[in-house]
């Protein structure tokens, strides 16, 4: 039932409050289960300004019609397949929420018996909606909950058991796997790579669109992202609901993005509907129609995002470091503003999806159970009208590191936290350095037991969490320090800072017991890095979107063995001047500023949430 309300755009709660009466900006219902008893539970978010009384009416509306009618054989089908979906994809983890290990666990637990999980699918398959009818009345039409509780049993430990006298020996660490993968082209010049994988009927598509948000250069901060974002919005034969619901009722995932250098849009396809769900891909990529009105509800969703990232200071502290890094016009500095987003066109994205969009500028990446002469054919009809163009190549030029100290610092009035970044301009993804690089980040805050978070977390407590890590890019990356701090300690926390990336190079070197934890934390760890098919793909999406080495992944582990302290060392010379840092501080001013300029750690600029200057 609660899937029939709310799972996907054409559910009954969602395309009224989300979609059609523009209401609410999210609502979700869901189970919450328990042993004894469980909560139905539906929750949705007003929109800005808006009154949660009208959410009340219309909620309260679709639960009588529920409860009235049930649900249609449309949505029985719609919701019964994402169900069986949902589990295979589980199914692909050992461990994790929802892994073959918690499935079998739930079922023991609750039930003894482990393949309690087959006796709950085979209800789902046989349920009719006169049953879903039912049990709602049962459970939820006049809010009465009848509980009885029986004496549990009396428990006592077991007098036989594990031997706790020692720990566990560790055995012998496994062979790393990693993705054996093959490549073709179609006859449109699209580049295909594959890994299969046939544990599962699931396979993966991505499209590595060679765009992103660096391509908003030649058009407006936010094309990149309103477009990925309105990809699912409609077609010529669809439209957004109708998308929602047959990929629902495919047991397909469909989904778009952008990030920095790539436009990624998703499918995960059940093996028994391939060529369907195929179908609707190919649909969705090759032939969005970009709805007015859903262009413009995507327009104000987008404004108020920016709206929202100007009230969260470690957003605010991103949005001022990343020009004042790269410069406001380079591809990688670009920023999103309601005003570069208003002035958006619903011709402007089209135009965009046109120039970028085409098979030669795109690379097709597939995991699952497949082969090269399998696929193919079904490929070269799903894009057989997708044909090349001209697209333009992105120009990322080269970004030299701050030649002086630069702060920055933006007032949250009463604040309980400042939140701190400093950054540098750093190597490529696919710098020769780059896996020392890691290394060398891992150790002075790149994971919980980095220098900057013991310091500031386990030794001083002034932080919940310090990290510092990198931002990779195609082209020049980024490095930062983060550390959310008490107000009270804003001063100190940045002197700590500071003397934790002076001392990585002098008064405290890497030690060789440092390298030698990292060393096994990235290495033992691979053998079971490649478990699922999102992992897989996303180690093959890397390999082509930073054009790393076909080999990467499985020379790995050696050259990380091979690293030395003074490789370390070398690799963050190679970019880190502390001395050359932007630093960003977000918090109340009138409490941190003078103790912040008493530090003269560079030229101070007091800006507001976009980077501009107030004094």
């Amino acid at each position: 039932m609660s899937d029939v309300l709310s799972e996907g755009k054409d559910s009954r709660l969602y395309k009224r409050l989300v979609y059609d009466e523009q209401i609410a900006t999210s609502v979700n219902c869901g189970v919450n289960p328990s042993e004894i008893g469980s909560q139905f539970l539906v929750i949705a978010s007003a929109k800005p300004g808006g009154s949660l009384a009208p959410i009340n009416k219309d909620v309260q509306e679709e639960l009588d019609k529920f409860l009235k009618d049930g649900p249609t054989a449309e949505e029985l089908e719609r919701v019964k397949t994402a169900y069986e979906a949902n589990l295979v994809r589980g199914l692909d983890r050992i461990g994790g929420f929802g892994g073959k290990s918690d499935i079998l666990a739930r079922g023991q637990v609750f039930t003894g018996n482990p393949e309690q999980y087959m006796i709950s699918l085979n209800r789902v398959r046989k349920a009719t909606a006169e049953d879903l009818r039912d049990a709602a009345r049962r459970w939820l039409s006049d809010g009465l909950y009848q509980l009885e509780v029986v004496p549990f049993p009396e428990y006592k430990a077991a007098t036989a058991g594990a031997d706790r006298s020692k720990l566990p020996e560790v055995g012998a660490t496994p062979n790393v796997k990693l993705p054996a993968f093959e490549r073709m082209t179609l006859s449109n010049g699209l580049k295909v790579v594959l890994a299969e994988r046939h544990e599962l009927p699931l396979v993966d598509f991505t499209m590595l669109v060679d765009a992103g948000t660096s391509a908003d250069s030649s058009a407006s901060p936010g094309t990149a992202i309103m477009t990925s974002s309105l990809l699912t919005s409609g077609t010529d034969k669809y439209n957004a609901l109708q998308i929602s619901d047959e990929i629902q009722r495919l047991g397909a995932e469909l989904e778009a993005a952008s990030g920095l250098d790539s436009s990624t849009v998703h499918l995960s396809a059940l093996k028994s509907r391939l060529e369907p769900s195929l179908a609707l891909y190919s649909d969705v990529l090759l032939h969005p129609s970009f709805p007015q009105e859903d262009f413009a509800r995507q327009q104000k969703l987008q404004i108020a995002a920016i709206q929202r990232a100007k009230t969260s200071p470690g957003a605010m502290a991103g949005r001022v470091m990343t020009p004042a890094l790269y410069g406001k016009d380079h591809p990688y500095g670009l920023q999103l503003t309601e005003a570069s987003v208003g002035k958006l066109t619903r011709d402007a994205i089209a135009k965009f999806h046109d120039t970028w969009y085409r098979p030669n500028n795109g690379t097709l990446v597939i995991v699952g159970d497949t082969t090269l002469a399998e696929i193919k054919p079904q490929l070269e009809r799903a894009f057989a009208s997708w044909k090349q163009g001209d697209a333009p190549r992105k120009s990322i030029p080269n970004v030299a590191p701050p030649k002086q100290a630069e702060l920055y610092l933006i007032d949250k009035p009463g604040a309980a936290q400042s939140y701190i970044l400093a950054g540098t301009i750093a190597p490529p993804r696919n710098s020769p350095q780059e896996i020392a690089l890691g290394i060398w980040n891992d150790i002075l805050g790149g994971t919980f037991g980095g220098r900057v978070n013991m310091n500031l977390r386990e030794e001083k407590h002034w932080s919940y969490g310090a990290r510092t890590g990198f931002q990779f890019a195609r082209g020049n990356s980024a490095w930062v320090t983060q550390a959310p701090v008490q107000t009270d300690k804003t001063k100190e926390s940045l002197v700590e800072i500071n003397k934790e990336l002076h001392d990585v190079f002098g008064a405290r070197p890497i030690s060789q017991d440092e390298l030698n934890k990292d060393k096994d934390n990235r290495t033992l760890r691979l053998a079971g890095s490649r478990e699922t098919i999102n992992e897989v793909g996303d180690a093959i999406e890397n390999i082509v979107q930073y054009r790393l080495p076909d080999d990467y992944f499985s020379t790995y582990a050696s050259k990380v063995r091979a690293l030395t302290t003074n490789d370390l060392t070398t690799a963050g010379k190679s970019f880190l001047s502390p001395d050359r840092l932007v630093w960003v501080v977000v918090g109340d001013l009138a409490k941190v500023e003078a103790g912040i300029r008493e530090l003269n750690l560079g030229a101070v600029h007091i800006v507001d949430a976009d980077g501009n200057s107030i004094r």
